[in-house]
C-alpha cells in the first residue's frame, strides 16, 4: 500500500492534519509519501504549450516528475487544500494547471483509472466544498474512479483552535472514509468516466484534439481501437 499526499500549502495546519490523520488510518508512517506546495513545485504555468508536444520540454519538468512518478505509482492520493477566498489555494491550482496534460483531453495515464483518492478542504467559514471540488474536477479528468470529498467548517484559524467536539467529529469521519476506502479492493471505472473517455476518444478520432502528439499517444495505447485504459492484463489479479 503506498499513498501519496500533496498539501496544498507548506505549513502543517487543519487541513494536513486531517490528511495525515485519514493516512496513518489506512497505512503506516512508511506507506506515506508526502509533497508540500509551493516548496516541493514552486512555479505557475507559463501556458508555452510546450508539454502539448513532449512532457519533458515544461521548464519545470524535473520538479513536476518528482511527484507525478510517486503519484503514478500510488494506491491511494489524498490531497489537502485550505480554502482562500472559497476556493482551492493557488499552489494547489498551480499543481492542477501544470498537470493539465494528464487530462482525458490529452494524455490521460492508464494507472489512474484504477486509483482511489480523497480530497479534503477546511475553511474557518464557508468554501470547503467549492475547493474541494476544484481538485476533485481535475481527479476525475485524470481517470480516477474513486474520488471521496470531505470539506469541512472548523471555525478555528489553525488546528490548535478547533474545539474538541469538532475533533472528535473529524475522528469519526476519518475512520469512515478509512473503511470506505478499504472496502473496495479494486475500484472500477463507472458510467461517467466511461462517457467521458468516449467522447474524448471521439475527438481524437475526428482530429479536434490538440495536436499529433496527443493523438500519436491515443493510437499507441491501443485506445483508438478496442483497449480501454480500466481494463485488466489478463497477468493481474481478480476480485
Amino acid at each position: 500500500m503506498k499513498i501519496v499526499m500533496i498539501n496544498g500549502q507548506n505549513h502543517k495546519g487543519s487541513t494536513y492534519n486531517i490528511g495525515r490523520l485519514l493516512a496513518k488510518k489506512i497505512g503506516s508512517d512508511k506507506d506515506i509519501v508526502k509533497f508540500f506546495l509551493p516548496k516541493d513545485l514552486n512555479h505557475f504555468c507559463l501556458g508555452c504549450y510546450t508539454c502539448i508536444d513532449d512532457d519533458t520540454k515544461c521548464p519545470f519538468y524535473e520538479e513536476k516528475n518528482r511527484i507525478m512518478k510517486e503519484v503514478e505509482e500510488a494506491d491511494i492520493l489524498i490531497f489537502t487544500t485550505p480554502t482562500y477566498c472559497l476556493r482551492a489555494s493557488a499552489p494547489m491550482k498551480s499543481f492542477i494547471d501544470l498537470t493539465f496534460n494528464y487530462w482525458m483531453s490529452h494524455r490521460p495515464r492508464k494507472c489512474m483509472f484504477n486509483k482511489k483518492a480523497v480530497v479534503i478542504s477546511t475553511a474557518a467559514g464557508s468554501g470547503a466544498k467549492k475547493a474541494v471540488k476544484d481538485v476533485s474536477d481535475a481527479l476525475f479528468y485524470w481517470g480516477i474512479p474513486c474520488i471521496v470529498e470531505y470539506g469541512i467548517c472548523i471555525q478555528a484559524m489553525n488546528w490548535d483552535g478547533v474545539s474538541e467536539k469538532k475533533k472528535q467529529k473529524i475522528e469519526k469521519d476519518t475512520i469512515r472514509i478509512a473503511q470506505r476506502l478499504s472496502r473496495k479492493k479494486r475500484v472500477k471505472a463507472g458510467i461517467k468516466t466511461k462517457a467521458m473517455f468516449s467522447l474524448m476518444r471521439m475527438m481524437q478520432k475526428a482530429d479536434l484534439g490538440a495536436g499529433e502528439a496527443d493523438k500519436s499517444y491515443w493510437e499507441k495505447s491501443g485506445w483508438l481501437g478496442k483497449e480501454r485504459p480500466w481494463r485488466m492484463e489478463r497477468h493481474d489479479s481478480v476480485d
